[in-house]
């Protein structure tokens, strides 16, 4: 397989035409050899590389939460200007693109809607539509693979910087395929230098030895294998496992009395052969529940193509709102900008998802998959590596 980036620099003709450019990328932008791409683009394009932008958690993905923003400075790489699209603006502004021609993107997703690099991509669309500026992705494929979707797709009424399109919480896209699908209703100009020897059927570890963290929350790939069932637990008071050497695999709060009870209820609900719960205790240094000792699971990666994330993150609430109704609590706004509703609401991607979790749940609730069959034709006609997208649902 060769990245976007790669295939750009055995084929650097390709880039003639872009006059100046600005780079979106962060310290995950990397080609397989660990060359990062702002060295690798200044080769190609000398002083035609004249800005730098950076994602949520800034450009050298430093920083630990949401919400918490980075600045703008004039020491990147070359002495150039950074601009943090997760500031006081999360798009670029008129001024940070004058003298600029093109946008070159090389982004890390992580395949899971509320990851707000899609967000960012999208902001640039937007941006270089209003200025007549040519947006250019250079591809990098989904690490949970490109077939599954799982997840009903956003309700548009929930619409929020961790949700801007009608896809599903898990899409199957790559970098690019997002960017076209954001674009059909933009229209910016978007030019694409697509990935080679893709297979959409291999998850990340079958095509790539290393993952290099995109944000300090996902520093091993299996963290990113459970990420869309665990990231919806920062809509609740239980502990994803933030502040610890396993965040998005630790699951447990001090309310949970016993976290074997707690695992064999979650199976209850909805057993995954693709991961095993260990029960586990462990204490946070840093985030909810810092200092006290949580009760509950360590979530082993056992094969990522049988990982049904969706139903599994329902369970892992719904299975604590059991044992310890007292103590479980949903996060109260603001969560990504949106100060009004639940969060747990913008995760799930409508704004009554919450009252589905609380009364008459089943993870086989046809709530749980709806736009998925629409999504799913829609999509098709815009990927770029072909296979049949497979929605993901409960039997």
């Amino acid at each position: 397989m060769k990245l976007g980036i790669e295939v750009l620099a055995a084929a650097p003709k390709a880039a003639q035409a872009w006059g100046r450019c600005a780079l979106l990328c962060n310290q995950a932008s990397v080609t397989q050899n660990f060359k990062s791409s702002w060295d690798l683009l200044r080769d190609l394009l000398g002083t035609r590389l004249v800005a730098f932008f950076g994602p949520q958690h800034g450009f050298h993905a430093t920083v630990q939460d949401n919400m918490i923003e980075t600045g703008h400075h004039n020491a990147g790489p070359f002495g150039l200007p950074v601009y943090s699209l997760y500031s006081e603006t999360r798009e670029p502004r008129p001024e940070m693109l004058d003298g600029v021609d093109t946008i070159i993107i090389d982004l890390q997703i992580v395949g899971c809607r509320v990851y707000t690099f899609k967000y960012t991509i999208a902001g640039c669309l937007r941006m270089a539509k209003k200025l007549g500026k040519r947006v250019v992705v250079l591809d990098r494929p989904n690490p949970l693979a490109g077939e599954a979707m799982e997840g009903r797709v956003l309700d548009l009424e929930a619409k929020s910087f961790v949700g801007e399109y009608a896809i599903p919480l898990r899409h199957g896209l790559s970098v690019a395929e997002s960017a076209r699908c954001f674009n059909t209703e933009i229209g910016a100009e978007l030019e694409i230098i697509p990935m080679g020897g893709w297979n959409p059927k291999a998850y990340w570890g079958e095509h790539s030895k290393h993952w290099i963290l995109t944000s300090p929350n996902l520093p091993t790939v299996d963290s990113v294998y459970v990420y869309p069932a665990t990231v919806m637990l920062e809509g609740t008071n239980l502990s994803e496992g933030r502040g610890t050497g396993l965040p998005f695999q630790f699951v447990g709060a001090p309310y949970i009395k016993d976290g074997a009870q707690y695992a064999a209820r979650v199976n209850d609900y909805y057993r995954s052969a693709g991961v095993f719960l260990r029960p586990a205790e462990f204490q946070p240094t840093s985030q909810k529940w810092a200092g006290d000792v949580c009760r509950g699971f360590q979530i082993h990666v056992l094969d990522p193509h049988h990982i049904h994330t969706f139903p599994l993150g329902l369970a892992i609430m719904k299975a604590a709102m059991d044992l310890a109704p007292q103590g479980f609590a949903w996060k109260g706004p603001g969560y990504e900008y949106d100060f009004t509703n639940l969060p747990i609401n913008l995760i799930l991607g409508h704004l009554k998802a919450h009252v589905h979790i609380e009364k008459n749940f089943s993870v086989k609730d046809p709530f749980w998959s709806e736009g998925l069959a629409e999504c799913q034709k829609k999509a098709e006609a815009l990927l770029m590596y072909p296979r049949a997208l497979k929605p993901m649902l409960v039997e």
